[in-house]
Formats: C-alpha cells, structure tokens, sequence
C-alpha cells in the first residue's frame, strides 16, 4: 500500500508566521516534547508565597502597570495542586521553612521554583538564627532575582528567564528542533521515516 503524506499548508492570513517559514508550502515536523515545553513555557500558573515586602512587588506585577498576564503568568493560585511555579517573595524564617517544603511537595510535577529577593535567596541582612539563609537549602530554586526589594519589572525579567529554561533548547527556529520541509519532498521521499530517525538520533 502507497504511503500517504498529509501535507499542513499555511496559507491563512491569520496564521501566524514562525521564524523563517513561508505560508503557502512549508511542513513543519518536531517532537512532542518541543511542543510540549513550549506550551508549558507560556502558562505558568504561579503560586502566591508572600512572606514579607518583596509580596507587594510580587503583586504589582499582575496589576495594569507591568501586566504579567502579557507572558500567559497571570493566574495566580492560591492552593498548590494548581500551581507549577512557587514565587518565594520574602524572608524565610526557619519556622515557615517545613511549611513551604509541604507546599512544594503538594504541587504537581513538572514544578519550579523563583527565589525573589535577596532575603529568600540569601537571607539578606537577617544574618541570625531565625532566618534560613538561603531558600535553596529548602526547596531547589531555578531563578533568582537580586534586589531588597526587587522591582516588579525586575520579577517579570525572572519569569521570561524561567520561560527560557523551560523551553531549552532556546534560540532561533532552527535550535527549536523544528525541520522545514517543503511538501513535495516530503512526496517524493520514499525514506521518510529513515530521514526523520536520523535526524532524532535514533
């Protein structure tokens, strides 16, 4: 039996264009993981954990002013089992230390975690036996954004770094594991799987 090559054509005006790709021909191919944490990379829900001032800058960021909701982060949860990523925003005090490992624990993989400011990532000037230096000696912090308190924009440059992290490989529409085929050599291939094992290292 002949195989047959569905061919995905963009021509739409409301298409939108990616990287170098031309409407009217192209045939995008890549792995499900690539879409995957891409789509995972533009909605994080982030979990409320304000301990101290650094809460309110947390919390400028989803007003009009910055707008975190421009980078698909403005569903703020309030309880973990719907959240994926945990802002520390403040000082960690050794008594609040088990609780925020409970709440990690209870959110659902794949998690991250953002240390905001320099109190949650360093204890700051709260150099005592109250205060958990660091709160990677809790949890396993992904960003860190310095500051006392940092600004809201400061918290939004930290989200977009997580965002990178979590679409690696980053970059252009080449490192994005995409392959542009026009689609008449996708027809007239008669290896096609051979090629497209070759090209995921198999």
């Amino acid at each position: 039996m002949p195989k047959r090559v569905e061919t995905i054509v963009m021509h739409d005006s409301a298409t939108p264009v990616i990287g170098d790709v031309e409407k009217g021909g192209s045939v995008i191919l890549t792995t499900v993981d690539t879409l995957v944490s891409q789509a995972r990379a533009n909605a994080l829900w982030p979990l409320t954990f304000g301990l101290a001032c650094c809460a309110i800058e947390m919390m400028a960021t989803v007003a009009s002013r910055f707008d975190l909701a421009r980078f698909g982060s403005e569903a703020f949860r309030a309880t973990p089992r719907q959240a994926d990523v945990m802002i520390i925003a403040g000082r960690l005090s050794k008594k609040m230390a088990p609780v925020l490992r409970q709440i990690y624990d209870q959110m659902p993989e794949p998690k991250w975690v953002i240390s905001m400011g320099a109190c949650a990532s360093s204890g700051g000037v709260y150099n005592n036996y109250a205060i958990v230096q660091g709160a990677d000696q809790v949890v396993p912090v992904d960003v860190y954004v310095p500051g006392c308190p940092p600004s809201p924009d400061a918290l939004i440059y930290g989200v977009m770094k997580l965002q990178q992290k979590i679409k690696r490989p980053k970059g252009s529409f080449r490192e994005l594991g995409l392959t542009e085929m026009k689609p008449r050599t996708l027809e007239d291939d008669a290896n096609m799987e051979d090629r497209l094992a070759r090209k995921a290292g198999k």
